[in-house]
């Protein structure tokens, strides 16, 4: 049986459990202890989101675990009204619609871990479909130092974030870890002297000593306008949830010329990719190479679980793909997971950032003052020590943190 067989079979038997449970539960109680029993199970197990997926045979129930989902429970026709409604209910939505999309909000008083939960509802042809975000734990990725920077990139985003105006940018695709990054730079800023506030949409997580404002579409108050008010409002350090429009993009660039700092998030394949980003949203060059300080692109990789996994020597293959000299194969051992209670029988547990940092250095203000493209920019950077994202996942494949197959997954390597 090949490995992958082995995974898949071991997984399907864990769902099984859970599923039993839920089942169990079910039969015993009704649906509303069964969703009190999920989203205990789902914080248990690391989640980040439960997708609700009305089907022509039922609800369809998955987790997503390290950024996979997994098929959980597939609950009888006749239930899903009575799930929905009693999701909807705790997230203060409206149980009457079901035509339109809404957004709702479970607060965190209602765990005991104290986590928030964002509810998003639409329609489909089968019924009503609901995918809740579990939010991250505020006391865990803090710090740099947690993220899966390398020593060098740490110390680099630690210098731009010592400057006393300019742009830090995170970007990336979604649910690449952006904005948990901005919120440990925002830590490091937070010291009693300065004044920080955060535009965000939702807000992930709470703060202690920081201004944290959540814009509101429905009255017209989005990230411009809150901006422009925070703006007025004597800040030392802003962060904007998400630059999204050409009109957020001028103010926020201003505000990094007048003295402020800023942190943001961008959608953008790599970094030197965010510069011409800019120029699409109009932003003159000379604004663009006096402004940005600083810009991490960034992708989330699974760690091979520590406590379930073997070692194997690399082939010619993997030499090649990771840059080992075959005659020293084996020397080499590189890791992947074995399944297990202890992974979800993945073997993967947790996650880990691999990132790109540049640092807007004076050559590369002069190419973007003189109207280079992204691709030049980034040869540039490489030319002058810029560690890719290539390159940062596969030092970590060779450390044996993550795998080759998950490295491949995630990233699109020569």
């Amino acid at each position: 049986m090949t490995d992958v067989a082995i995974m898949t079979e071991a997984s399907e038997s864990r769902q099984k459990a859970l599923q039993e449970e839920l089942k169990e539960l079910l039969d015993l109680v009704g649906p509303a202890p069964l969703v009190d029993l999920l989203l205990e199970r789902a914080f248990q197990l690391r989640a980040t989101d439960i997708h609700l997926d009305p089907s022509k045979n039922g609800l369809r129930v998955r987790l997503r675990v390290d950024g996979m989902l997994h098929d959980i429970l597939q609950l009888p026709a006749e239930m899903m009204n009575q799930v929905t409604s009693r999701v909807k209910l705790m997230a203060g939505m409206d149980i009457t619609e079901r035509r339109l999309a809404q957004d709702g909000h479970i607060a965190n008083t209602a765990f005991k871990d104290h986590r928030d939960v964002r509810v998003g509802s639409g329609p489909t042809i089968h019924g009503e479909r609901l995918v809740l975000r579990l939010m991250p734990d505020s006391k865990t990725y803090t710090h740099l130092e947690e993220l899966g920077l390398e020593d060098e990139q740490a110390t680099a985003i630690q210098r731009a974030l010592r400057l006393p105006y300019g742009l830090v940018l995170s970007v990336g695709p979604v649910g690449s870890g952006k904005s948990t990054t901005m919120y440990s730079c925002l830590e490091l800023l937070n010291k009693p002297g300065r004044s920080l506030v955060t535009i965000e949409d939702p807000v992930e997580r709470r703060m202690d000593n920081v201004n944290q404002v959540q814009i509101e579409p429905r009255i017209d108050f989005g990230f411009v306008e809150a901006l422009r008010g925070i703006l007025r409002q004597d800040p030392d350090v802003v962060m904007v949830g998400e630059i999204r429009d050409p009109e957020t993009a001028h103010i926020a660039i201003r505000a990094g010329l007048t003295g402020v700092r800023v942190l943001s998030t961008l959608h953008a394949n790599d970094t030197a990719a965010t510069i011409d980003v800019f120029r699409d949203f109009n932003i003159p060059p000379i604004f663009i190479a006096d402004s940005v300080n600083c810009i991490l692109s960034q992708r989330l990789v699974r760690k091979v679980c520590e406590s379930s996994f073997q070692e194997y020597v690399p082939d010619v293959t993997d030499c090649a793909i990771l840059g080992i000299d075959p005659s020293t194969a084996d020397l080499v051992r590189l890791r992947r997971g074995v399944p297990s209670e202890a992974n979800f029988h993945t073997g993967y547990l947790g996650r880990t950032g691999v990132f790109e940092v540049l640092m807007i250095d004076p050559e590369l203000r002069a190419a973007i003052l003189s109207g280079r493209g992204a691709t030049e920019i980034r040869e540039m950077a490489i030319r002058n020590g810029l560690q890719t994202l290539e390159h940062s996942a596969k030092k970590k494949v060779r450390t044996g943190l993550t795998t080759l197959e998950e490295m491949h997954r995630v990233l699109v390597v020569d």
